[in-house]
């Protein structure tokens, strides 16, 4: 891996720990600060919803930055918010941590797909950008059970501690290794909010959001289920967790490769995929040894969504591909947000944690059906061209 692609891991790596440890502590969070495990749910989607606020504010106020300064920025508030996570006295507090931790999620996702895109030849630009992501997949394989771990031992503040520290060294990899000056077309903000006027560009961000809802309704409460459903001991989520990690990075690898492929029918297909695991979430969950085949199976044609996703957003903005990458970002994480709501909704409201996946199914398929729609326009588009 080139080292400005791996400083970019580095920090996905250490932004993606931050986003999916509160998971696997959900339970000792809610302990200890007093709350209930939904209320406890609702920090992933107060960061989800920072993203989503911060990512266009953040897009604005960094337009006019050469990229290397504003990653560090944003690599600088990752450092301050998960420092206040760590010394947070209360659940509101924590809340409000939480949500300037995210702020810089989206832009600096958004600003880093297009510099890692732009480090290679463009028949490679989804294989760079999955590189990068792979810090993100590195986080639920390494970062999440590890984090769960040191959380169970020391404390869920240990682990923000941690994660701090993986901030320190992702500032330190990308001083030292980004290239000084990154190639970077003239912005004007004006042209880029126009993209979001191009129906293909609503209808691939909306895709990004139903795709992040079908996995976070379940992924939210995974915890709950494995203890209470699979019956598994707290040490053995975190060997769960491990295993859905190693489905993600399968799967972000694959849906690099799939996407410089053939971008749309690789998307209808893992969308079909999706739907098909959550199927059969429910029956297999209920037994330790199918629990560990289909979270793996989960994991990995989840996660296979994001690169291609990720492109079609960029392609369908061309004009304005450093806001509507941005912009994906937050469309992936208004989907966590929502994802952790409605899994909270239907638990409060008496639903059983085996029947999330039902709701999931549900969104996966809007998802596909949004990505059949965009697939009629984009040939319609082609024979208006050809004419």
């Amino acid at each position: 891996m080139p080292l400005p692609l791996l400083a970019l891991a580095i920090a996905a790596f250490g932004i993606g720990t931050t986003e999916f440890v509160i998971m696997g502590l959900l339970p000792n969070v809610a302990r200890d600060l007093g709350v209930t495990i939904p209320a406890a749910g609702m920090l992933v989607s107060g960061y989800a919803l920072g993203v989503t606020i911060g990512a266009p504010i953040l897009a604005v106020a960094t337009a006019r930055m050469p990229r290397k300064r504003a990653l560090m920025l944003l690599i600088g508030i990752f450092i301050v918010g998960n420092m206040l996570c760590a010394i947070a006295p209360g659940y509101m507090l924590l809340m409000s941590a939480r949500v300037l931790t995210a702020f810089c999620h989206g832009a600096f996702f958004g600003i880093g797909s297009i510099v890692a895109a732009d480090l290679v030849p463009p028949r490679r630009r989804a294989q760079a950008i999955a590189l990068m992501f792979l810090g993100l997949t590195l986080a639920n394989v390494l970062g999440v059970p590890l984090g769960t771990a040191l959380g169970q031992w020391l404390g869920w503040r240990a682990t923000f501690w941690a994660v701090t520290l993986i901030g320190l060294l992702a500032a330190a990899a990308l001083q030292r290794w980004l290239p000084e000056r990154v190639d970077m077309a003239p912005t004007q903000l004006a042209r880029e909010f126009s993209v979001l006027s191009d129906r293909r560009v609503l209808l691939a961000l909306s895709t990004s959001v139903l795709a992040s809802a079908s996995l976070f309704t379940v992924f939210t409460y995974i915890t709950p289920i494995l203890e209470t459903v699979t019956g598994v001991t707290p040490h053995g989520v975190t060997a769960m967790l491990l295993l859905f990690g190693v489905g993600l990075t399968i799967g972000s690898l694959l849906g690099g490769r799939l996407a410089d492929w053939r971008r749309m029918p690789a998307i209808v297909g893992l969308f079909c995929a999706v739907i098909a695991v959550l199927v059969l979430f429910p029956f297999m969950v209920r037994h330790a040894v199918p629990a560990m085949v289909i979270i793996v199976a989960w994991g990995t044609v989840a996660f296979a969504l994001v690169p291609p996703l990720q492109i079609l957003v960029v392609d369908a903005a061309r004009s304005a591909p450093n806001l509507a990458s941005t912009l994906n970002q937050g469309a992936f994480n208004l989907g966590n947000a929502i994802g952790a709501w409605l899994g909270g909704v239907a638990i409060e409201a008496g639903v059983g944690l085996t029947s999330l996946p039902a709701l999931s199914v549900a969104l996966a398929l809007g998802g596909l059906g949004l990505t059949v729609l965009s697939v009629g326009l984009n040939r319609r588009r082609v024979a208006q061209e050809a004419r």
